[in-house]
């Protein structure tokens, strides 16, 4: 049973601990059930992590680091299945879910950014079953998405490149070397490579916005300003399985899957922390910029397609029968529509660039959780690992080696049995949220029983912990229903017209399987939750404290040498 001395905390300058804060800090020993010096991951050199992300790339990581082919092709499937009131109102509150996922997350990170991520706030401030629940099912998760992603970059090329002429595995192959070099060369070359294709990403979103805007106001060349003419006709919401009232709130829930998976991976800011530049000040900004994110780039976005497309347009029923790419995109059908023919090919482009970038920081956040799970001693110690870079090389080698199963794509006979590994495991993104939203509860009783008040918090969530539960609830009817339709009869399909038992398997394997992992361990480890007097909220703290004033005093000096008056310094310098 592992025991550490927790010492006492130290506050930052500006801070003026209470006195109550003072009276109960004193020295004592804390119990945490397992064999983890959480020290160790701040002292050991030869695992330690590198902070070498700026705020500008964290920044622009949070803002357009998840942004994928879930809002650019996945809103058109969901728009005919619905109509555009439903993906409005379910992308809106799946979007407030999220943005309280990251608050939670947020506040934990400023506190404390762990190298271990997520995983580690998981096992210190609640359980360390969950914590190994979570980073298993969250690292399976990306071992069989970042395979996925490169597939799905292949395809997009055969837009240029026929089947034919090039197979697809030529191209799975040369983008795998490239993420794995990009990932191998060192967090600074990742950052700033990320930075730049996440800027591509923003620039994109930015110019559909723009170009959807125009077209519903008339600007296009059709010079038709629709409005909200589709909304009356063919309707608002669209009755799905059933007529009347029913039928639209059961097509209203089947947009939730959509939106969901839409969301997924936006958490990747809490992957970041542990090599993060002044965390404190660049994570809280981070998931501000959140909030914004979301109600430009995704409820803004949806809005704008439902008002040029009906659900009902034959040419959105073909583009959902595409695989990907362009073609399988409702902005590309508004295009078509309002008379623009020249602008598909390029929109494929800026595609791929989403496929590749989503591919890339996919293996990131792989390698970046097999190395939390070792440093918190539920993996082989080998994988936490770094070189000279900071860079987990063992555990970047495996992630990269199963990535590789990228090449049964190529067959269509095992491409069929891979989207069942792909339904499985988006159920564990779901879980993740759960898991940070559980953490994040724990930690605000953890803190409020030892004394730490909001006021010596860099950052604190907004709605505080009813804003946590009110998402936890949410996303735990996400996870039990998100399935629903297996239960409904529906005529001809594959999975059985009466029972979709392929889809029920792997779309709800996952939450046995997470929970299995959670119970296994405590039975075999014998493990017991942290309770709100015991959670560790310090060990490391201190360690942090000084790399933050080294930092800031390092910054200081730096911009006393910074050429150019004030306008350089604040608009120019933060991009080199």
């Amino acid at each position: 049973m592992g025991l550490i001395h927790r010492k006492t905390a130290e506050s930052s300058p500006d801070e003026s601990p209470s006195p109550h804060y003072e009276q109960n800090h004193e020295p004592k020993v804390v119990d945490l059930n397992d064999n983890v010096d959480y020290n160790t991951d701040f002292q050991d050199p030869r695992t330690a992590l590198h902070r070498g992300l700026k705020a500008r790339q964290v920044t622009m990581i949070a803002i357009g680091g998840a942004i994928g082919t879930g809002l650019i092709i996945g809103t058109g499937a969901a728009l005919a299945k619905a109509g555009p009131l439903s993906i409005l109102i379910s992308y809106s509150i799946v979007g407030f879910i999220v943005y309280m996922v990251m608050c939670a997350l947020g506040e934990m990170a400023a506190w404390l950014p762990l190298p271990s991520g997520f995983t580690g706030y998981a096992a210190r401030f609640c359980d360390p079953a969950l914590g190994f629940s979570l980073g298993y099912t969250y690292w399976f998760k990306y071992i069989i998405v970042t395979p996925n992603q490169l597939t799905a970059a292949a395809l997009v090329i055969q837009y240029w490149v026929p089947r034919d002429q090039v197979n697809p595995g030529v191209f799975i192959a040369v983008f795998l070397v490239v993420i794995i070099a990009v990932n191998y060369l060192g967090i600074r070359f990742f950052g700033e490579f990320e930075f730049w294709l996440s800027s591509i990403k923003v620039l994109t979103i930015c110019g559909l916005l723009i170009l959807s805007l125009v077209l519903m106001l008339g600007g296009g060349p059709d010079h038709d300003r629709k409005g909200f003419r589709y909304w009356k006709h063919p309707g608002a919401m669209k009755a799905v399985y059933d007529t009347g009232d029913a039928g639209r709130f059961l097509g209203l829930w089947s947009t939730f899957v959509t939106a969901t998976f839409a969301y997924l991976g936006t958490e990747l800011v809490g992957v970041t922390v542990g090599e993060a530049q002044n965390p404190r000040k660049v994570i809280p900004r981070a998931i501000k910029l959140t909030f914004w994110r979301i109600v430009v780039f995704y409820v803004l976005s949806v809005l704008l397609v439902g008002m040029l497309v009906p659900y009902d347009s034959k040419s959105l029923s073909f583009a959902n029968k595409q695989t990907t790419g362009a073609s399988a995109s409702p902005f590309v059908v508004a295009m078509i529509q309002s008379g623009i023919s020249g602008l598909p090919g390029f929109l494929n482009g800026c595609i791929l660039v989403f496929v590749y970038s989503a591919a890339q920081s996919d293996l990131y956040i792989a390698t970046r959780t097999l190395y939390g799970l070792a440093k918190e001693g539920n993996s082989h110690p080998i994988f936490a690992r770094t070189d000279r870079r900071g860079v987990p090389i063992y555990a970047l080698g495996l992630s990269a080696l199963i990535a590789c199963i990228a090449f049964l794509n190529v067959a269509d006979d095992s491409r069929k049995v891979f989207g069942y590994f792909v339904n499985l495991v988006t159920i564990f993104g779901i879980l993740t949220w759960i898991s940070i939203l559980v953490s994040h509860i724990y930690f605000i009783k953890a803190r409020r029983a030892q004394g730490v008040f909001d006021s010596q918090m860099a950052y604190t969530a907004p709605f505080g912990i009813y804003g946590t539960y009110f998402a936890l609830v949410f996303c735990i009817l996400i996870a039990v229903f998100k399935n629903f339709d297996v239960f409904v009869h529906v005529k001809g399909r594959e999975g059985g017209e009466h029972f979709d038992h392929v889809n029920f398997i792997t779309g709800y394997l996952g939450i046995p399987l997470y929970l299995i992992m959670i119970f296994g361990y405590k039975i075999i480890k014998k493990s017991k939750g942290a309770s709100p007097r015991t959670a560790d909220l310090f060990t490391g703290k201190d360690v942090i404290d000084r790399e933050e004033q080294e930092f800031l005093a390092h910054k200081a000096a730096k911009q006393k040498k910074m050429p150019g008056g004030w306008f350089y310094r604040h608009f120019v310098a933060w991009l080199f």
